[in-house]
């Protein structure tokens, strides 16, 4: 009898620590998951996944490419800024819905910017934060192809 009982508690913790390190493995799982869901670089690695790298001309890349200029916008705070960009997409088919699109996309643009200050796009790493931020929001709602590159060709930022 007291081996039976033995046998019986040491199948029970046997189990507890296999059902422990199952939970504690679904919920690594998914916190690094969500932590990835964060990362505006990986959301635009993702986001172009289905854009096949290829070298393209320098004909085949104004072909493909829409600049929308001087769009001026608040920032949080007082500050505004001025900014210019080149959008290179990845068809020509694509080119021409987003230049269908074109009021649209001004308005993700702005919508992105007022949500950031003035610290937050300075430099390099907030001209990438833009740009990343810009493909993830924009990707969506093209259907006949890809953005794959967001150019920042002109940017003044004001401070009050």
């Amino acid at each position: 009898m007291f081996k039976s009982r033995m046998l019986q508690w040491l199948i029970m913790i046997l189990i507890s620590i296999t059902l422990i390190a199952l939970a504690g493995f679904v919920l690594w799982n998914y916190l690094d998951k969500q932590a990835q869901g964060d990362d505006p670089a990986l959301q635009a690695a993702t986001s172009v996944d289905g854009v096949k790298p290829k070298r393209l001309t320098a004909d085949q890349i104004v072909a493909q490419t829409v600049e929308m200029t001087d769009i001026t916008t608040n920032l949080t705070g007082k500050d505004f800024v001025k900014i210019s960009f080149a959008f290179e997409l990845d068809s020509k088919k694509s080119k021409e819905e987003f230049e269908k699109l074109s009021t649209r996309v001004k308005a993700i643009i702005i919508q992105t910017l007022a949500d950031m200050s003035a610290d937050q796009i300075r430099g390099s790493k907030g001209y990438d934060l833009i740009s990343t931020s810009l493909i993830n929001k924009i990707n969506p709602i093209l259907t006949a192809g890809k953005l794959r590159q967001v150019d920042i060709t002109n940017i003044n930022i004001v401070l009050n």
